[in-house]
């Protein structure tokens, strides 16, 4: 019995688990690949999650054990009829509003009552075995473990297997087939329940033999009251929020796929397995004791603004995630009540989850224009562990709870601004940052004072201007941070998203016009311009990324030019002469459509456009669903006959040739690549960048003075590289630990 209730959980676990990246995968492409997508749908996750907790609790309450099993296998017999999951027709997200609203019903409307049923199975199947007499096990909280074991193994498995191997329609199928074996299993275990001869009382008619076996902590035994039920909300709350924290992070400075979404929730599922199997195989004290040692390299990281090299500071977050999230569900599963309150605890459990989720995905965005959450959060563990009382008491210490952190901090700003001014770079400043966090680890054993010494250090790193310069305006949304900052010089004005350059624009009036950074004159597309005009000039280009807007400053009064943009923020900044004025200066006549491009370029007219340009970026990352084989047959079709694209793949952690080479090849088309990646110190000082450019076309012909262009070279594509579509795509090949310069 215990073998069957346990299967039944890991495969209802791994279900759970496995719909979520695959819908996340559905519905990239309508909203720009955004991370945002991801962190919404998690949010819409753990809501349904709550309500599965809710119904589980609330129906085991009223109708008992053995009559909630008839109802739950009615439930589970429903989402057979909507089975297999696909995205429904004629769901178009808005243009220029946010579109979490409409993700969220589209969410619900997809996967609700699936994911519901799943959801539901695991804290109701504890339960009916709770209830069921089983004289080896009272505490159920062990298939806690299980069910989130198979959970993470799900999770890992969609992009080490799944993503690589099968079409999200065979992944679909495949998903509502193993549903239905799911569905039998649990029959077996209502089965098995009725035949135990469980009473109407639930959970509290667990074993009571003379060989069963308690394993829950003293805790078990204290009465539950208001206190001891937020306590169970804020530290499942913290870990969820810090998951998302880092979710975003990965995602917007590397790239939106589930590879690097999975990592945080498969970490968070790890905890779960770890703190509430049967053995420990680290006690709970060693990781408050460590939790200090994971917490300050990260502050370091967040206040130098570190992004470089992925292999030391992805770990970074990573660890210390973990780190995080063992002290918060470690300090659960000491607390965890007796299995007649099973139920509710699961469902103070998802009401963390969720306000920890809304609070990132929803709120925050909302509230801060930069991404305060995660710092805020961080600050907060010091608070969350049990600790002695001597550790909160003491009116002399309290004094100095207040101040010591107060002092630690304005000695950071003092120092940092201080060698900013001398015009010391990160090389100076870093090391005395990591001074001030090895002084704030004495702290540690005062809960308050460590938590105001990080949120200390974290604030005087808002001061420290880096290589971004002075900040001018910043501004959150869906897709993201925009930020618009004056360079240290006082030259230029930048357009930075995430920790990425987007656009710059000199502030001298003799260069006003000059497209800059990736679209120097001298570099890759800035040459083709040059060199552009002929026999046949190409009137109509179509931007797919607005970014400043520097690129039409290219164009001649006798062209057409149509940006495409997704985020309502960039068209804000781009369009406002106090940061760039390219879009008003430049001579083509302008055109701006919002939008994801794959669905606002369907509805441009065919052969429209003599070029198209393809530069379209959430900080670092691509949208995936603009580099297929798919969107390329799209772009193919608005092309004028004679016409170019143009791809910028700049990119500092994927490798994107070869996939685009292997694309072409795929369509038949012409390609060629530009590698730009030498740039002298006196060139970068007027504002040119690295950058890397793709050019496909239907014939050699059509690629005008780049054919016969020694700098352009032929695409290196690999015969076992397989074209990107909008149903299969794996990212793991093109990515590199060692970040492009």
């Amino acid at each position: 019995m215990l073998i069957l209730f346990g299967v039944t959980i890991f495969v209802g676990a791994s279900l759970l688990f496995l719909v979520q990246p695959l819908f996340a995968r559905m519905a990239l492409p309508l909203l720009g690949g955004a991370p945002g997508v991801w962190n919404t749908a998690m949010v819409f996750y753990q809501a349904v999650l709550l309500a599965g907790y809710a119904y589980a609790h609330l129906t085991m309450r009223w109708l008992g054990a053995r009559r909630q099993a008839g109802l739950h296998l009615l439930v589970l017999l429903l989402p057979l009829l909507v089975l297999p999951i696909a995205l429904p027709p004629g769901w178009t997200p808005p243009g220029h509003t946010s579109p979490i609203p409409w993700l969220l019903a589209l969410l619900a409307v997809a996967v609700g009552l699936p994911f519901f049923a799943v959801s539901a199975t695991s804290p109701v199947l504890q339960a009916w075995f709770a209830a069921s007499g089983h004289r080896t096990l009272r505490d159920p909280y062990v298939l806690y473990a299980a069910s989130n074991l198979g959970s993470m193994l799900a999770l890992l498995a969609y992009p080490l297997l799944v993503e690589r191997f099968l079409r999200l329609e065979t992944q679909s199928h495949l998903w509502a087939w193993a549903y239905g074996g799911l569905v039998l299993l649990a029959a077996s275990c209502a089965f098995a329940l009725w035949r135990s001869g469980a009473t109407r009382g639930g959970p509290a008619a667990g074993a009571t033999g003379p060989d069963a076996v308690s394993t829950g902590p003293p805790a078990a035994a204290l009465p539950l009251t208001a206190s001891r039920r937020a306590r169970w909300v804020l530290l499942a709350a913290v870990p969820s929020s810090l998951m998302l924290s880092v979710t975003t992070y990965l995602s917007t400075d590397i790239a939106a796929i589930p590879l690097l979404w999975i990592v945080p929730l498969a970490i968070y599922l790890l905890t779960f397995v770890f703190v509430f199997g049967r053995r420990r195989l680290v006690p709970h004290r060693v990781w408050v004791e460590l939790l200090p040692v994971a917490l300050l390299p990260l502050v370091l990281v967040l206040v130098a603004r570190a992004n470089e090299p992925l292999a030391l500071i992805i770990p970074t977050h990573l660890v210390t995630f973990f780190v995080a999230a063992m002290v918060c569900h470690g300090e659960l599963a000491q607390d965890r009540p007796d299995p007649r309150h099973l139920t509710e605890f699961y469902l103070w459990l998802a009401v963390g989850g969720v306000i920890g989720g809304a609070f990132t995905a929803l709120l925050a965005p909302l509230v801060f224009t930069n991404v305060l959450e995660y710092p805020l959060v961080l600050a907060l563990l010091p608070l969350l562990p049990s600790r002695p009382a001597s550790a909160w008491q003491g009116r002399s210490r309290q004094v100095l709870d207040l101040v010591l952190p107060l002092g630690l901090g304005v000695l950071t700003v003092g120092l940092i601004v201080g060698l900013e001014r001398a015009g010391k770079g990160p090389e100076a400043i870093g090391p005395v940052v990591g001074l001030m966090t090895l002084l704030c680890l004495a702290f540690w054993r005062r809960p308050v004072r460590f938590a105001l010494g990080l949120a200390m250090l974290l604030l005087a790193g808002s001061v420290y201007r880096g290589e971004e310069g002075q900040l001018l305006f910043a501004e959150r949304s869906f897709f993201g941070v925009s930020r618009v900052t004056r360079s240290p010089g006082g030259d230029y004005h930048m357009l930075m998203h995430g920790t990425t350059l987007h656009g710059m624009q000199s502030l001298a009036p003799a260069r006003r016009h000059e497209p800059l950074t990736y679209y120097y004159a001298s570099g890759p597309l800035g040459q083709f311009f040059a060199g552009a005009e002929g026999p046949t000039p190409r009137r109509t280009v179509a931007v797919v990324g607005l970014g400043a807007g520097s690129l039409a400053c290219y164009g001649t009064p006798a062209q057409r030019w149509t940006f495409y943009e997704i985020d309502p923020s960039v068209l804000r900044i781009a369009t406002d002469t106090r940061f760039f004025s390219f879009l008003r200066d430049c001579p083509p006549k302008i055109f701006i459509i919002m939008g994801d491009a794959r669905l606002t370029l369907a509805r441009a007219p065919d052969a429209t456009y003599d070029l198209i340009v393809l530069d379209a970026y959430s900080s670092d990352s691509p949208p995936l669903h603009l580099i297929t084989l798919d969107a390329v047959r799209l772009y193919l079709s608005k092309l004028a006959p004679g016409g170019m694209l143009f791809f910028n793949i700049s990119n500092r952690h994927l490798v994107l040739e070869p996939v685009l080479a292997a694309i072409a090849r795929a369509a038949g088309l012409v390609v060629r690549v530009h590698d730009d990646a030498r740039v002298e110190d006196a060139q970068r000082l007027m504002g040119k960048t690295e950058s890397q450019w793709v050019a496909m076309a239907r014939r050699a012909e059509d690629l005008g003075p780049i054919q016969h262009d020694p700098l352009w070279k032929d695409a290196a594509g690999a015969a076992d590289v397989a074209p990107w579509t909008d149903n299969f795509a794996s990212l793991l090949a093109a990515f590199r630990w060692q970040a492009r310069p």
